[in-house]
């Protein structure tokens, strides 16, 4: 297991949501990128050096640090879609060879090259942004339909990270939920939700959700 490739935002004008700018022309970088814990929602700050996100309001911050997407389902996806996609096109950070990515539990960790670990947070959740980026109408629905999303990861450990580094999980928590899981059940399939609270290592706008969604008999309200 390893990263393919580290990838950095570069700004650009975003359309598709009228906010300005978007950084989700992500392109991979030479060399060594440090990664650190951004802090709070709010700023635009994101794990990586050298990036940000300008819909402040809906990404960045600790829960949103990194963003990975496995190459298998890039390439899944490029048989799709019929057009190269190459690392970063999907707005990641790290583009991964070897590591099932979307069958990541909620609270696992990946040291990352020799001193960075990072834990697995929740899904990425498509938006306008994504779908005009890739040029390709009703990409939001198609996308959630094939519950591949990446994984958002925090920043428990900072460190440098670059191309070809290792991936070694460090930890497993004692649940079965996945990003994928979660994915699911914050979109198509909210019956799923009553299995979302066995993560405590999920964000607390999805821990919100599924308590506002599940009574006590576990029945979605």
């Amino acid at each position: 297991m390893k990263l393919l490739s580290v990838n950095v935002g570069r700004p650009r004008p975003n359309p598709w949501k009228g906010l300005g700018l978007t950084g989700i022309d992500k392109r991979p970088v030479d060399g060594p990128v440090a990664v650190a814990d951004p802090g709070s929602k709010g700023t635009g700050a994101v794990g990586l050096a050298g990036d940000r996100v300008h819909d402040v309001k809906h990404h960045g911050g600790s829960d949103q640090a990194v963003y990975a997407y496995a190459r298998e389902d890039l390439d899944g996806w490029e048989a799709e879609l019929g057009r190269p996609l190459p690392n970063g096109v999907f707005g990641e950070n790290l583009t991964t060879l070897g590591l099932d990515v979307n069958g990541a539990l909620i609270g696992e960790r990946w040291r990352v090259g020799p001193d960075a670990v990072l834990e697995v947070s929740g899904p990425r959740i498509p938006c306008a942004t994504f779908q005009g980026w890739l040029e390709r109408e009703g990409w939001i629905k198609r996308f959630t339909r094939a519950a591949r999303p990446g994984a958002y990861l925090r920043v428990i450990e900072p460190g440098e990270i670059r191309a070809a580094d290792p991936v070694v999980v460090v930890h497993r928590p004692g649940h079965e939920v996945t990003v994928a899981l979660v994915f699911r059940a914050t979109t198509l399939e909210p019956q799923l939700l009553p299995r979302l609270p066995a993560a405590d290592a999920l964000p607390e706008k999805i821990k919100e959700l599924a308590r506002r969604r599940v009574n006590p008999w576990g029945s979605i309200t």
